[in-house]
């Protein structure tokens, strides 16, 4: 295997912000650990790390995030706990919440933006390509999102990033691609080489309507992108910006995501999220479903 398409092994999750569309619910707890249904958002992000084929989960925290830590830790006496009161599947399920990846964390001591972000992770990545996962976004879909990215870097060496389509009346949201066919590829027209993104442009100037969701696959080039990035609106590097170098050196593309995107990091998002995995829980679903069709609105 060559350099260019080294194996993906590692994955860094920015989790630094403040979480203020959460407040009150987020000055203590770290809006990642905020649950959906019985597991906390980030849970949901290092388990599609784990069934994509990662090795080593790379957290990028701030301060008031160590409940992050404590989560993905042993907790020898939660464990005894239950083992002695009967309750050994709970004390397995507990044990094996993140087991079979390698756990790092690194500070994010100012909130300078998601470039700066997956920057301050650059020492831990070293010279690798590496997945980056928004914990605030949960993806479903017959093929894990990430492991979907990782074949593509894998068999092109380029940049791989997850876009889906959005209503023009919102693509002032999102970052938006602008992107060609990508010749003779192997994934038909869901692949696209992308030319340039543009971060929340109004209906009228953007590209297309292909939103970028939150997960990503990236050379260690970016790197150097960021550092030579000047800091934009509020004093922050975007990430954006690494993608647009990337992108001009030919080395990005776009996947089309074919799964159901929930993005949990506003308040609707994340109801929405609790009632869709609350109705697909197998013991929870049938009376939850009774529940609702029960409600006189």
């Amino acid at each position: 295997m060559t350099t260019k398409t080294k194996k993906v092994r590692k994955a860094v999750l920015p989790v630094a912000g403040l979480g203020t569309r959460f407040l009150p619910a987020t000055k203590a707890i770290p809006k990642e650990m905020l649950t959906v249904v019985d597991k906390p958002l980030i849970q949901y992000a290092v388990e599609e790390c784990i069934a994509s084929g990662i090795e080593h989960v790379i957290f990028v925290t701030g301060r008031h995030k160590n409940a992050i830590e404590d989560h993905f830790d042993l907790s020898p006496e939660l464990e005894s706990f239950l083992e002695q009161r009967g309750k050994a599947d709970l004390a397995r399920l507990v044990h094996d919440i993140g087991r079979g990846v390698q756990f790092s964390y690194t500070r994010q001591s100012e909130a300078l933006g998601l470039g700066h972000a997956v920057l301050c992770a650059a020492d831990l990545v070293g010279d690798e390509p590496f997945a980056v996962l928004l914990g605030d976004v949960i993806m479903e879909g017959a093929v894990p999102a990430t492991r979907e990215l990782v074949e593509i870097y894998e068999a092109t060496g380029s940049g791989a990033i997850h876009v889906e389509r959005v209503p023009r009346e919102r693509v002032h949201l999102y970052g938006i691609v602008d992107a060609k066919p990508e010749k003779e590829s192997r994934w038909g027209e869901k692949v696209l080489r992308i030319t340039n993104l543009v971060e929340k442009p109004s209906a009228e100037k953007a590209p297309s309507n292909l939103g970028v969701t939150g997960r990503y696959v990236l050379p260690p080039e970016i790197f150097g992108y960021l550092a030579k990035t000047k800091p934009g609106t509020g004093g922050e590097i975007q990430l954006t910006d690494g993608l647009c170098r990337l992108a001009e050196d030919n080395k990005l593309l776009a996947c089309i995501y074919d799964g159901k995107t929930h993005d949990a990091g506003d308040k609707l998002g994340f109801l929405q999220a609790t009632v869709d995995f609350g109705l697909k829980d197998p013991k929870l679903g049938k009376a939850f479903r009774a529940y609702l069709q029960g409600l006189k609105l």
